[in-house]
């Protein structure tokens, strides 16, 4: 077993991981990824938001749209009462529609453009934070660093270590999905052409219906509760629920199911301690949220941003071990994802899609401020709706 000495050793290579691997060797420092798997692999979070882009520009993402299909908004249906409604997401900044495997493969070779040793099919056993270094154990070597970054998506390598992740039971349990191939309907193709994501609303949760290039579809239910009163579980409750619905088989007719039904479950959840001596975590290792609102990426890409800054500042001054070194930009942090996370127990527990945004007053300000939610504008301090979500206000017809 041979040693090894990085400035920066970040744990996983998605979204959060590749994100602040290549800021932080673009700055110049030496970065180490380390990733148990390896690419391309599956993952599911298929749907970008804008306020995502100035990150991936910064980055030096080229988009491809022969690849990746650009989205133009999300079109919330409720079937029940033939009500639906639609937001668009495209303002100055256009976002995508990406499938994972391709995604997250291009976002670690980017990194590794940019200059970050990449180590696949490595498991790290422990990390241990000292007072001048960190050693990272993995099941093939020992590095050592004088910084730490858990991107370790939903395993929250850290936050468990520590016990500090805390779920969050009123919103989605698990979720149940697959994806489909020559998916050529009329309504299917009306999708590729505008962009528009489909969230159908259900008495035990929603479903996802997201467009992809080359005529596909990622199709997924996220169960909430059991309102259904129905003992069916796996294939069999995704399947009953599939078929029962107008708007897929109007979109799916015709179409293949590509691969068995897949699930994921423990779904959200928070870690308190995000970041401490010599460590901060960042992306799903942070917290992560029901994909609703497709929040997942964007809050990835903008939480390792601001780790990246801090860190290499910290660095460069000499201070990385302040365990206080990212109180101030985790305020910022704690704002979107809490405002997310409200917005999304709306959702689910005041009837906001039917009381905000089918609501018949809808004014043009209140158009604007679920765009501006709907699109990762957590930030700009002028959002009604937004503040009456912090201030603990029920957001109802008039915002």
């Amino acid at each position: 077993m041979t040693n090894a000495n990085y400035d920066v050793i970040v744990l996983g290579s998605g979204p959060a991981g590749s994100t602040a691997s290549t800021l932080l060797s673009q700055y110049g420092h030496r970065v180490l990824m380390l990733e148990r798997d390896r690419h391309p692999r599956f993952h599911i979070g298929e749907s970008l938001l804008p306020m995502s882009d100035p990150v991936f520009t910064r980055l030096g993402i080229q988009w491809d749209p022969r690849e990746h299909l650009p989205k133009g908004g999300a079109e919330f249906v409720d079937e029940n009462s033939h009500q639906s409604v639609s937001f668009q997401l495209t303002t100055e900044y256009q976002p995508y529609q990406v499938e994972r495997a391709k995604f997250d493969l291009m976002m670690a070779e980017n990194a590794v453009c940019h200059g970050v040793d990449l180590h696949q099919e490595e498991t790290v056993k422990d990390v241990e934070i000292g007072d001048d270094r960190v050693r990272v154990i993995t099941d093939k070597q020992e590095y050592y660093s004088r910084y730490f970054i858990d991107a370790s998506g939903r395993n929250a390598f850290m936050g468990r270590k520590k016990g500090t992740v805390k779920r969050y039971t009123n919103l989605g349990r698990y979720s149940l999905y697959t994806h489909y191939r020559n998916a050529t309907s009329d309504a299917a193709c009306q999708m590729y052409k505008n962009g528009y994501i489909k969230i159908l609303m259900l008495d035990i949760g929603w479903f996802w219906v997201i467009p992809l290039v080359e005529n596909r579809m990622s199709v997924g239910i996220v169960v909430q509760n059991d309102s259904g009163g129905t003992d069916m579980k796996g294939e069999e409750l995704y399947e009953y629920y599939r078929q029962a619905s107008p708007t897929l088989n109007e979109v799916l007719m015709g179409a293949e199911q590509e691969t068995t039904i897949k699930t994921e479950a423990d779904f959200s959840f928070t870690n308190h301690q995000r970041f401490g001596k010599r460590y901060a975590c960042c992306g799903d290792a942070a917290g992560f949220l029901d994909p609703v609102f497709s929040s997942g990426v964007f809050m990835a890409v903008t939480s390792a941003e601001r780790i990246a800054d801090r860190v290499h500042q910290g660095l460069l001054d000499g201070i990385e071990e302040n365990p206080e070194l990212h109180a101030d930009d985790d305020k910022d942090y704690v704002t979107g994802f809490r405002s997310m996370r409200l917005f999304i127990e709306r959702f689910y527990q005041y009837d906001v899609v039917r009381n905000l945004f089918f609501g018949k007053d809808r004014t043009a300000s209140v158009v604007r401020d679920i765009s501006g939610l709907l699109s990762g504008d957590l930030w700009s301090n002028n959002n009604s709706i937004q503040k009456a979500l912090l201030d603990g206000r029920q957001t109802r017809k008039s915002g």
